[in-house]
C-alpha cells in the first residue's frame, strides 16, 4: 500500500432504497472492504494476523460524514490512509468518492484485540512497522 490505497466498487440495486439513493449503512460496509483490501495489498491480510498471531482488528469507533448521495449504478472509490498507529491501535481516514466528488468522509479507530477473548494486545510487530511506514 502507498500512501492511500484505493479500492473501486459500484452501486448494486440491493444497496439503494426505492429512490435508488444508496443506504446509510452500506457507507460502513463498503468501508470495512475497503480496509480488508488495503492489508490485503501489503501482503498482511487479517487472517495471516489471526492464524499467526491469534489477534484481530475491530473497530472500536467510527465517524462518518455523508456529504453527497451514491446512486444506482455508481462507479465508486474508496480511499484509505493511515493518519495514526499506536502500540495497539490503528486510526484511519477513508473517503467514498464518485470521480472527484466526495460523497462521504470516515475516521475510523481500530483496536488489535486477542481474536480468543477480545482483549486489546499490541500489534504485531509486521504490521506495525508496516503501518507506522505509511504515517
Amino acid at each position: 500500500m502507498t500512501t492511500e490505497h484505493c479500492h473501486t466498487l459500484r452501486v448494486y440495486f440491493d444497496d439503494t432504497d426505492a429512490g435508488g439513493v444508496a443506504y446509510h449503512a452500506n457507507y460502513l460496509k463498503w468501508a470495512e472492504r475497503a480496509r480488508t483490501e488495503s492489508l490485503r495489498a501489503m501482503d498482511l491480510p487479517h487472517s495471516l494476523m489471526m492464524a499467526r498471531y491469534n489477534a484481530m482488528l475491530v473497530v472500536r469507533r467510527i465517524e462518518v460524514e455523508y456529504v453527497a448521495p451514491a446512486r444506482l449504478d455508481d462507479a465508486l472509490l474508496v480511499a484509505t490512509r493511515v493518519a495514526g498507529v499506536g502500540a495497539a491501535t490503528l486510526d484511519l481516514e477513508q473517503r467514498v468518492l464518485r470521480g472527484d466528488a466526495v460523497l462521504a468522509r470516515l475516521r475510523v479507530g481500530l483496536v488489535c484485540v486477542r481474536a480468543d477473548g477480545l482483549r486489546p494486545t499490541r500489534l504485531p510487530a509486521p504490521w506495525r512497522v508496516a503501518l507506522e511506514g505509511l504515517v
